[in-house]
């Protein structure tokens, strides 16, 4: 009886929607307009265009579908197809990934881009693999900023004590309790109403998100730290994966490849353009020396190191051709 109702949790993730055609779930935490959003809805009109109608995807925005975490396991059961995931939810099963976020690993996009596109993504997207999730992509979600209803952060001791609402992320954590606040995880999904009413005092993410989510109408400060650079791993269930033809699979694949280049224009794009958009509404800037704030991270590459020591090496020494 379980069998039988594994099989149709796993046929649910196609349900076809007509004798012609199957229709999949493809889920993803954001507001409409951020690029993930866009991404993923010009995912799902190629497929269906260069599959002539026959795989359509529909595109479940804002958590529609359950948020990152469910998303992640239900991809696993082969019950939700797709996702447009987060670098931190997905490294609760796929630990490799969060070492992407390294501190101050990265010092633009174009950088990050160019190791994913390598050898280390490789190495990242078959570790994922092992664990039931095809990497189709590596999309962008930015270089991370912290935002807070208080004060400019200028030093780690502006942190002291702060409480910054981070993903549920082992690496941004570490990051925070290095800096010395107090890293307090929640859902992306509840952080507008955590900041509107107080539980947190600030938060970190790319200027996108916050834009995207409104984050700023809570959050007066936004310091430009760049600690950390945020991939958004499009992933496919192994298991939904598996059980499409070949023709089907490269279908999905170039879909998720043009997608991917317009998911990385839009970050770059909206990263140089959306600080002006947010000086215009009130929001106070300020940049920041970074140096002690790398000095005071350090730790977070010793303990990380002492897990994965082959694959931290080779991010850095990747991350450091890819600047030249």
């Amino acid at each position: 009886m379980k069998f039988r109702h594994l099989l149709t949790a796993v046929a649910f993730a196609f349900c076809a929607s007509t004798a012609n055609a199957q229709t999949f779930q493809l889920s993803h935490n954001a507001g409409a307009g951020n690029p993930k959003d866009v991404a993923s809805l010009k995912f799902s009109e190629i497929v269906k265009e260069k599959s002539g109608g026959r795989l359509q995807v529909d595109v479940g925005g804002a958590a529609q579908f359950g948020d990152d975490a469910e998303t992640i396991t239900n991809m696993r059961l082969g019950t939700i197809a797709f996702s447009a995931n987060s670098q931190g939810t997905t490294s609760a099963v796929v630990p490799e990934i969060a070492l992407l976020g390294l501190p101050f690993l990265f010092q633009n996009l174009e950088q990050a881009e160019a190791v994913m596109d390598g050898p280390v993504g490789d190495k990242i997207a078959a570790a994922a693999e092992a664990q039931g999730l095809v990497v189709l992509g590596w999309w962008n979600n930015g270089i991370r900023e912290v935002s807070n209803s208080k004060k400019p952060i200028v030093t780690p001791e502006d942190l002291k004590g702060m409480k910054i609402r981070t993903p549920p992320d082992p690496m941004t954590i570490d990051i925070f309790e290095a800096l010395g606040a107090s890293p307090t995880p929640m859902a992306f999904s509840e952080l507008y109403i955590a900041l509107q009413q107080g539980v947190v005092d600030g938060q970190e993410n790319p200027l996108i998100n916050i834009y995207s989510s409104k984050l700023h109408e809570v959050q007066p400060f936004i310091s430009m730290s760049n600690h950390k650079y945020e991939a958004t791993p499009f992933l496919a269930s192994k298991i939904v994966f598996d059980g499409l033809s070949a023709e089907d699979q490269e279908i999905v694949r170039a879909a998720a490849k043009e997608a991917g280049e317009l998911n990385r224009k839009m970050v770059r794009d909206q990263s140089n353009e959306l600080r002006a958009t947010l000086e215009a509404a009130g929001i106070k800037f300020n940049e920041v020396d970074p140096a002690p704030f790398v000095a005071a991270t350090q730790p977070v590459y010793e303990k990380w190191r002492a897990q994965y020591p082959e694959l931290v090496d080779e991010l850095i020494a990747a991350a450091k051709e890819a600047a030249q």
